[in-house]
C-alpha cells in the first residue's frame, strides 16, 4: 500500500511540474479532452482575429495614404481658384496672366500626377480602387469607397483646359472648372473619411474580440499558479513522507528476523 501511494504521489508531483514548466494547465489531452479541443478552437480563432485585424490596420494605412493626398489635391485646387480670380483683373495685361497662367497649369500637373499614384501596387485614384477588406474572422467582408480621381470628369476638365487664365474670358470659365473639381473632391474626401472612420471602429471591435476570446481561452489551458504551487508542494510532501513511510515499511520484516535470530 504504501508502494502503491507513494507511485500515486509521484506521478502527481511529474504532472504538477509539467504544469508549473509549460505553464498550461493541460499538459496531455487526458487532463481535459473536452478543454483540449476547445482551447484549439479558441487559438484558431484568435489568430483569425489577429490576421483580421492586419488586414485593417493595412486597409486603414490606404485611406491614410489617399486622405494625404487628398490633402494636397485640395490645397492645389484653392490656390488654382485664387489664381483664376487674380487672371480676371482688367488692370492686368494678357502677358501678367501669363504668369499666373504657369503656375495654374504647374498645379494641374501636379493634381493629375497625384491621380496615378499607388500603395504596394494597388491604384489610389483610378476606377476600381475600391478595397473589400475582411473585417471578422467568419470572413465577413466591407468594400471601401472608391476614389477616382483619375477618371474623374471634373479633374481632366482641367486639364484639356489649355492657357486655362491666360486672358480674362477662359479664367472665368477655369474658374468654373476648378469650382466644379471642388465640389467633387469634397465628395472624394467626405468617402475617405468616412472608410477612415467605419475601419477605426471595425479595428476596435476586433481588439476586444480577441481580448475576450484569449481570456476564454486562458480560463482552460493556462495554469492557475498560485493554486498550482500549493498542490506541488503538497505533492512534495507527500513523496517525502511516502518515501520515509515506505523505508519504514520495508524495516518492520527486519523486527521478525530478528526475533527468529
Amino acid at each position: 500500500m504504501a508502494a502503491r501511494l507513494l507511485g500515486n504521489a509521484s506521478s502527481a508531483l511529474q504532472k504538477s511540474l509539467a504544469r508549473l514548466s509549460s505553464g498550461s494547465k493541460v499538459s496531455s489531452a487526458s487532463d481535459s479532452p473536452a478543454g483540449v479541443g476547445i482551447s484549439l478552437k479558441f487559438g484558431a480563432q484568435v489568430n483569425r482575429i489577429q490576421a483580421a485585424i492586419d488586414n485593417v490596420g493595412n486597409a486603414a494605412a490606404y485611406t491614410q495614404t489617399q486622405d494625404g493626398f487628398l490633402q494636397k489635391i485640395g490645397s492645389a485646387l484653392d490656390r488654382m481658384s485664387e489664381l483664376s480670380m487674380l487672371a480676371q483683373d482688367e488692370t492686368k495685361t494678357n502677358a501678367d496672366r501669363e504668369l499666373y497662367d504657369k503656375e495654374f497649369q504647374k498645379l494641374d500637373d501636379f493634381i493629375v500626377s497625384i491621380g496615378n499614384k499607388d500603395f504596394n501596387g494597388v491604384s489610389l485614384f483610378h476606377a476600381g480602387s475600391s478595397l473589400t477588406v475582411t473585417v471578422s474572422p467568419d470572413g465577413t467582408s466591407m468594400t471601401l469607397a472608391s476614389v477616382n480621381v483619375a477618371g474623374s470628369s471634373d479633374f481632366t476638365a482641367l486639364k484639356a483646359a489649355s492657357n486655362a487664365v491666360s486672358s480674362s474670358a477662359s479664367a472665368a470659365a477655369a474658374l468654373a472648372t476648378v469650382k466644379t473639381a471642388i465640389q467633387d473632391f469634397t465628395e472624394h474626401r467626405a468617402n475617405v473619411g468616412s472608410n477612415l472612420a467605419r475601419l477605426e471602429a471595425e479595428g476596435s471591435a476586433l481588439a476586444v474580440q480577441k481580448d475576450n476570446i484569449s481570456a476564454a481561452r486562458s480560463r482552460i489551458s493556462d495554469v492557475d499558479v498560485a493554486r498550482e504551487s500549493a498542490n506541488f508542494a503538497r505533492q512534495q510532501i507527500l513523496v517525502s513522507s511516502g518515501t520515509a513511510m515506505l523505508a519504514q515499511a520495508n524495516v518492520l520484516p527486519q523486527s521478525a528476523l530478528r526475533l527468529i535470530g
